[in-house]
């Protein structure tokens, strides 16, 4: 229900609590008389004042994204993701924050397996639309990740981060203790039959050593899963994959679309690294 997330919500002004009020389209409110209209789509916007410099998802790279994912070719992924995070989120109650929730899809994996009610934050409202319906029972809300969070204190039980920024220090201060970060980051080599091809960005040198180092001052590494996918793709999913994430805000879909026109189906393996981080059980 979109209610049993409201109570761990604050206001992005004054940080007092956040309540649910009128009918759909609801708003969110604080006694202070700040308040927060839903989109039509049924996402909230609580980014205030100067917005934000991050450069946001475009509405076609969402499209891609929603196209590739709604095929299933990512779903191994998402059952991952939820069986890491279902040892968390089984009592009712639990409470999940998906951190660049995207279009939704791993999202609506963990909530199809677990009782857990749920917040996704994002920056692209693009991506939100599409989260909105595919997660009606969920907050979806536009926000920037590297500000403090529009959530109380140890209120989360899970926190999932897929191919997402990662703010530690507020993730430490929303967790519960015991809770759990679940981030998944490509591996080198992933997609790597397509990936020069259809421009996609490569892989950074040293990317899991530096996580973890951002991790450690505030939670303890608990698993390491390697997950390595066989696909096969059509045309369109080459495009789509290339264009849906970092190297869409470098690269033309219509070029692609082209580029990849003639291909028949072809063999990749996407390679996925999924870090556990655990929050101290007293809270510290």
């Amino acid at each position: 229900m979109l209610s049993d997330a409201v109570p761990a919500l604050r206001c992005p002004v004054c940080q007092g609590p956040l309540s649910l009020g009128g009918a759909p389209p609801f708003s969110l409110g604080c006694v202070a008389g700040h308040s927060f209209d839903a989109a039509k789509q049924g996402y909230f916007n609580l980014l205030t004042g100067k917005g934000t410099v991050f450069e946001a998802d475009t509405a076609e790279m969402v499209a891609a994204r929603n196209d590739f994912l709604g095929a299933g070719h990512y779903a191994p992924l998402a059952e991952a993701i939820a069986e890491l995070a279902a040892p968390v989120l089984s009592a009712p109650g639990s409470l999940v924050l998906d951190s660049g929730t995207g279009t939704g899809h791993y999202l609506r994996t963990v909530l199809d397996r677990t009782p857990a009610a749920a917040i996704g934050i994002d920056i692209s409202k693009f991506a939100l639309r599409r989260a909105a319906r595919l997660n009606p029972g969920a907050i979806n809300l536009v926000w920037d990740i590297w500000r403090p969070l529009p959530i109380a204190d140890r209120t989360v039980d899970a926190i999932m981060v897929v191919f997402a920024p990662r703010n530690p220090q507020e993730f430490a201060r929303v967790v519960r203790p015991g809770g759990r970060v679940i981030v998944v980051t490509p591996r080198n080599g992933h997609l790597g039959e397509i990936a020069e091809r259809t421009g996609m960005l490569g892989i950074e040198p040293g990317k899991d050593e530096r996580l973890a180092e951002s991790m450690q001052p505030f939670f303890t590494s608990a698993d390491v899963v390697k997950l390595d996918v066989d696909l096969t793709l059509a045309a369109r999913d080459l495009a789509d994959v290339a264009f849906m994430g970092p190297a869409g805000h470098h690269l033309e879909r219509s070029a692609l679309l082209a580029s990849t026109a003639g291909e028949s189906s072809v063999h990749a393996t996407a390679k996925f690294t999924l870090s556990v981080f655990t929050a101290p059980e007293n809270g510290s």
